[in-house]
């Protein structure tokens, strides 16, 4: 079969344009489309409370309240342990399903520090923190180890692996005050007896 120059070339024009066309084609990049910001533009205030325990609660409003949930174990008094120093008391239960572990410290028997272990097989970091910046924004710290969303009041913590903490910082640091306090004096009382030598 013979075939004639001038059909060839026709061939090779159309594909030439053809491939210019697809060039054409395939270069144009779709924009992507704007991020979408979950950080809620008034963000609530931070908790003080969760599943019914607050910060500044007494001894018997936490225990009623640890009886009373479903996903804690609360063994009453054999729960219960108080700490020889400053008066403080420390009160640690089991959980099931969400909350593997719940720790409350009490201060003259005011609840200052709320901790809630999660049980990461059945809610993960990412659930937990994405569902703190949708309700309380952007935390003020973000490192490997924790994110913390602060207030003058309160100060709340998601520590890795899984846990949630909750802390009055009026009385904690009113205690980190305390120790240093002490421990100055401990100092002073230590340098004092040095000097006896």
């Amino acid at each position: 079969m013979k075939v004639k120059f001038p059909f060839l070339i026709g061939i090779l024009f159309i594909l030439t344009a053809l491939q210019g066309y697809a060039q054409d084609t395939f270069e144009y990049l779709i924009p992507a489309p704007p991020p979408v910001s979950i950080v809620p533009e008034f963000p609530e205030p931070l908790p003080r409370q969760f599943r019914g325990f607050s910060l500044g609660s007494s001894l018997e409003t936490l225990e009623a309240a640890l009886v009373r949930d479903h996903l804690l174990h609360f063994r009453g008094p054999r729960d219960v342990s108080f700490l020889p120093i400053r008066e403080q008391t420390l009160v640690e239960t089991t959980g099931s399903s969400f909350i593997r572990r719940a720790h409350f410290q009490l201060d003259n028997e005011i609840v200052y520090i709320m901790s809630f272990t999660l049980d990461t097989r059945l809610v993960d970091h990412f659930s937990v923190f994405t569902a703190f910046v949708r309700r309380y924004g952007e935390p003020v710290i973000l490192n490997p180890r924790e994110a913390v969303w602060e207030s003058g009041e309160t100060r709340v913590s998601i520590e890795r692996p899984l846990t949630v903490k909750y802390i009055d910082r009026l009385v904690f640091d009113r205690l980190i005050e305390e120790s240093r306090e002490l421990d100055n004096w401990q100092l002073f009382l230590r340098e004092d007896f040095l000097a006896d030598f």
